[in-house]
């Protein structure tokens, strides 16, 4: 499943990255690449996602969140 049909505050893990390489770059820049954990913290009315990578809360567009795919890693944020 892609980041943007998760569901917020659940845990995943990040399987594949299918976007433009440019930003296939700055996320792997960023931390995030295949084999990351990150939580989905909340999702914007304008279908942009917020994420914490790390430590570290992200704010990434709906075009972007579409071309993550991610499997659940199971427990919510806060558990661990």
């Amino acid at each position: 499943m892609t980041l943007l049909e998760g569901t917020p505050r659940e845990q995943y893990l990040v399987k594949e990255i299918n976007t433009e390489e440019a930003i296939t770059r700055r996320l792997e820049a960023l931390g995030i690449n295949e084999g990351t954990a990150l939580a989905l913290m909340n999702r914007k009315r304008n279908g942009a996602l917020i994420i914490k990578v790390r430590g570290t809360r992200w704010a990434i567009g709906k075009e972007i969140a579409r071309g993550i795919l991610v499997e659940p890693a199971g427990g919510k944020e806060g558990e661990r």
